[in-house]
């Protein structure tokens, strides 16, 4: 594993910037900036972004000086790169846009939907960021229309994944249980308007589905959730890939044995708990190469 860095040239805030970038390892990327001071807000997506004062260090500390070019095609080769379209989808504007989408009035409910966002964008994320949130919204939409349920379930479900990784702290089920208590704080609020306390408690639960990823058989809206949120798993091979040093980035600090052994029991689960996508166009669109994805990752960690 290597990391580049191109000369300070992309003005912003006053100076300008370099990008920071692996040739293969996210984690080891987030290992080396954190050794070298730089912060974890500097992050965007796939790579650093750092100030031109921090370019020398940088290099005495690792970093091979290449120019944008090369850096920009070291990136694209890496299996790390999030594509202009993703990023472009993954932004706060365009988040924002999509939250207002939601509500007749969307004065009502800004105030939530940007602090909704903000979390999503916290420094500590690598994986559950606004580019899974934004890439979780798209699913739905992609199987929500073969699925038979009405405008208000569907709309509770969207709302649902806004909400699902809302607090991700890395402990199983308290995040859920949080980002199920932060419906009530956020939307609570705006009951009586465009909300209504149904809502709201079916949203909560909605978003406990997403612990375990196991909604009853008869509860369609839950396994709607539940299939967007686990879309990235029936992803083409690159982008699963991608996904899997993503989540190992998330837990750089875990040792590799540790990591190995606990992401291996993740995977059985997975695999031994029946079908992963319980709509019928979730199934279809993402179940079989999810299967493959996850077995493929299994035996890696295994050897």
């Amino acid at each position: 594993m290597t990391l580049f860095i191109d000369p300070p040239a992309w003005p912003a805030h006053g100076t300008l910037f370099s990008h920071l970038v692996s040739d293969g390892s996210l984690r080891e990327l987030r290992l080396f900036a954190r050794a070298a001071g730089v912060h974890d807000r500097a992050f965007d997506l796939d790579h650093y972004d750092v100030p031109a004062e921090r370019y020398d260090a940088l290099v005495a500390a690792g970093a091979v000086p290449v120019d944008g070019g090369d850096l920009a095609r070291r990136l694209a080769t890496s299996g790390l790169r999030v594509s202009g379209g993703e990023r472009n989808r993954a932004k706060r504007a365009a988040l924002l846009t999509r939250w207002d989408g939601l509500w007749a009035d969307p004065s009502l409910a800004r105030t939530a939907g940007e602090e909704l966002v903000d979390r999503w964008r916290e420094p500590h994320r690598v994986y559950h960021s606004t580019l899974h949130l934004a890439v979780a919204l798209d699913a739905l939409d992609s199987i929500a229309p073969g699925v038979q349920l009405s405008e208000r379930a569907i709309w509770r479900a969207c709302l649902a994944l806004w909400f699902h990784d809302a607090v991700h702290d890395g402990v199983a089920q308290q995040d859920e249980e949080r980002s199920a208590a932060l419906v009530g704080e956020l939307l609570g609020p705006l009951a009586g308007a465009e909300v209504t306390n149904q809502d709201v408690d079916e949203i909560a639960r909605l978003v406990l589905v997403t612990a375990d990823h196991a909604p009853a058989p008869d509860d369609v809206v839950g396994a709607l959730v539940s299939d967007a949120d686990l879309a990235v798993l029936g992803g083409t091979p690159a982008v699963y890939t991608r996904y899997t040093r993503q989540v190992r980035a998330e837990y750089c600090d875990v040792p590799d044995a540790l990591f190995r052994s606990g992401r291996s029991q993740v995977l059985r689960t997975l695999l031994d708990g029946g079908p992963l996508f319980r709509t019928g166009p979730g199934a279809a669109r993402w179940q079989p190469a999810a299967d493959a994805n996850l077995r493929a990752e299994l035996a890696t960690l295994a050897a």
